[in-house]
């Protein structure tokens, strides 16, 4: 009888019913998560620490959070994004440079042997980093920088490095910062090497980076002052690193760490030792279709890079940290994501 008094209507209704889901949907708390221990840890932490009549309650201006980078908030395989950039910037100064092609391991980059190169460790790493990074200033490095990630791609997913970014976590830093929160990177990259992306891609200014660094010095070129970057290693933010770099360049202990492997474990234990709520979590690849699954945690070898040994698994389950699944917890990985 409706029907036929009104024939348009059940075709609005039908209209009006997905419109009214996609609207839910969209004042859901990070939507691209799955219902499940991670997301209910999260907003259960958030709400009791930002509502001023909860026994939890912590004022604003001690509602840090920090967040490791590579694993944590974009992709860290098959390398670390910034030795992606040294080893294109290897190949793009071998040519004045005929002398590298006997000097271990830039070798190695040459000749695209790669396993030669994580063979030589950390000291090999920092030395092909220290030989792309420095011998100029501030502001070249910064440009060039800016540069490679306009034109750089992933090898896998054949995109922008700076859109292998986590949805899940943008959307937390998004959902913590709506909370009152301020949110800080703390990671094992170059200070410099992050601060040119890290407030378009996850709304973080550049203040609030922490990372390594390697040593400047304030000069004159031309007349104008300039700082150059050096050939030597300032600061290594990293492992026990993290704390300090907390303490040296945040000055507060933060209630919320979020992290992906043994170099974030130490900076777990130090917001865990504070006194109140926290929240610890450690991001788990477990997903190689979606992106990469490694580490002993796994049942694989080790990985050079993002190691999960574990006993890191097992602290957290000791401690009660929050692994973060990507494969269980996590709907979408990428924005560009179907």
């Amino acid at each position: 009888m409706l029907a036929n008094i009104c024939p348009r209507f059940f075709s609005v209704v039908a209209l009006l019913v997905p419109l009214t889901a996609v609207s839910l949907q969209a004042d859901e708390p990070l939507p691209s998560w799955n219902h499940s221990a991670a997301k209910t840890a999260i907003i259960e932490f958030v709400e009791k620490v930002s509502d001023e009549n909860s026994p939890d309650f912590v004022p604003a201006a001690d509602r840090i959070a920090t967040f490791d980078n590579d694993g944590t908030l974009w992709t860290e395989h098959p390398m670390y994004t910034q030795l992606a950039f040294a080893l294109d910037r290897v190949k793009k100064l071998a040519p004045d440079h005929p002398e590298w092609r006997t000097n271990q391991p830039i070798q190695a980059v040459l000749k695209g042997d790669l396993a030669a190169l994580a063979a030589s460790g950390e000291k090999g790493l920092a030395e092909v980093i220290m030989t792309t990074h420095a011998g100029i200033t501030t502001a070249e490095f910064e440009s060039i920088v800016s540069e490679w990630f306009q034109t750089a791609r992933h090898p896998r997913f054949q995109r922008p490095y700076t859109e292998c970014v986590y949805l899940p976590m943008v959307e937390l830093l998004e959902y913590l910062r709506a909370h009152g929160f301020k949110t800080y990177i703390v990671s094992g990259g170059g200070i410099e090497f992050m601060r040119p992306m890290t407030l378009d891609v996850y709304g973080i200014p550049r203040e609030q980076v922490v990372g390594s660094s390697i040593e400047t010095k304030f000069e004159y070129q031309d007349g104008e002052p300039v700082l150059m970057r050096l050939a030597k290693i300032d600061f290594i933010d990293d492992k026990t690193g993290k704390p300090v770099g907390i303490n040296k360049f945040i000055g507060k202990r933060p209630i919320a760490a979020f992290g992906n492997s043994a170099g974030d474990r130490e900076m777990l234990e130090w917001v865990g030792a504070g006194d109140g709520p926290s929240l610890k979590m450690l991001v788990f690849h477990d997903d190689a279709k979606r992106e990469y699954a490694y580490g002993p945690a796994n049942g694989l070898p080790d990985s050079k890079f993002g190691a999960f040994p574990q006993s890191l698994m097992d602290e957290a389950q000791e401690k009660g940290w929050s692994v973060i699944s990507m494969k269980d917890d996590w709907a979408r990985i990428f924005a560009f994501e179907k």
